[in-house]
């Protein structure tokens, strides 16, 4: 009797096993970032979306906090389709996709609200970078431009009130150099440094300050290391998302547009998310983390970079982006 009952649970979890349907495509997204971040709430979002509305057919793994690698090797892997997706800043690109750096020039956009009415799905700005990811050859496909929160300036030994506090200190800047040049325009020593790496730099004094997002800072605990927080909300984080042409192709037209719809419905939650976090993560991080907050001269900051602005753009062959996202706005 033993025996009849366990050869019916073998069938039985034979027949389960046969029955639970695999999915026809299983895609993986890279996120470099750690949760809480709106990174990794879009991989949630688009995660749910398309398992429940492909029916099963496709199935997403998300790995997050770089565990695929950094965003250059991860952008080369694209291209092979052993990674599918990936949802990143646009600063990190710039080493394969140059024309990425415009989106480092400080207070280049106005406000987060209608930043998509610029960049978004649908716009010049997004077909032009579109096709800029096809003549670079990169073997993968711009699916979306958002925003997710503004960046902001962290510092290790002291608070960073005006301009005259920014001189000589060592800036962390991701590898772009329009980003480079912004801000040794105001005093500043830039030092290129991966983001997975800035914490130790911070740490052992290769950097001496940092800007990034909120959510990164606080997610990536840089406060223990640069606890002194300066809004200068001298940028917007413009991130994207892409897929891989090989894992493109292998999808039917249906799941294509399917991906497609998901990838601009995740850039609105994630804006939505950043809005969310910037209003939130100030008051945390002063009170749970006794990080110190300055708000610098905004006025001052915009007045010593404006006269370098158009150089700067036209000095790094991007004018052509510059003047596009300027009349977007107009």
């Amino acid at each position: 009797m033993k025996l009849k009952n366990l050869l019916i649970s073998a069938v039985t979890g034979m027949g389960l096993a046969f029955g639970a349907q695999a999915a026809d495509y299983n895609m993986r997204i890279h996120t470099l970032v750690k949760s809480p971040h709106p990174y990794n709430d879009m991989a949630d979002y688009m995660k749910k979306e398309l398992e429940e509305r492909s029916d099963g057919r496709i199935e997403i793994r998300i790995f997050d906090s770089g565990q695929l690698g950094q965003d250059p090797s991860v952008i080369s892997e694209m291209a092979f389709g052993s990674i599918d997706l990936m949802i990143s800043t646009a600063s990190n690109a710039v080493q394969q996709i140059p024309e990425f750096s415009i989106f480092t020039m400080p207070y280049l956009f106005e406000d987060m609200e209608t930043i998509l009415d610029v960049i978004g799905p649908d716009t010049k700005a997004h077909d032009h970078f579109a096709q800029v990811f096809v003549d670079r050859g990169l073997g993968m496909k711009l699916l979306a431009l958002g925003a997710t929160g503004t960046r902001n300036m962290a510092s290790v030994d002291k608070p960073m009130e005006s301009l005259a506090d920014f001189k000589n200190v060592k800036m962390r800047t991701p590898p772009s150099p329009l980003d480079s040049e912004s801000w040794a325009a105001l005093g500043m020593l830039p030092v290129t440094i991966d983001w997975g790496e800035l914490y130790a730099a911070l740490q052992t004094g290769v950097a001496e300050a940092m800007e990034g997002s909120l959510p990164g800072y606080n997610g990536s605990k840089l406060y223990e290391v640069a606890p002194y927080l300066a809004m200068t909300g001298h940028q917007v984080q413009i991130n994207h998302i892409s897929v891989s042409d090989m894992s493109w192709n292998k999808l039917p037209e249906d799941l294509q547009e399917l991906l497609a719809t998901v990838a601009a419905e995740a850039n609105e939650h994630g804006l939505q998310k950043a809005l969310q976090y910037d209003s939130e993560l100030v008051e945390s991080l002063q009170q749970d983390h006794d990080v110190t907050v300055t708000y610098p001269d905004i006025e001052e900051i915009r007045e010593a970079l404006a006269p370098i602005q158009a150089k700067l753009a036209a000095d790094l062959d991007l004018t052509p982006e510059y003047e596009l996202l300027l009349e977007a706005q107009q």
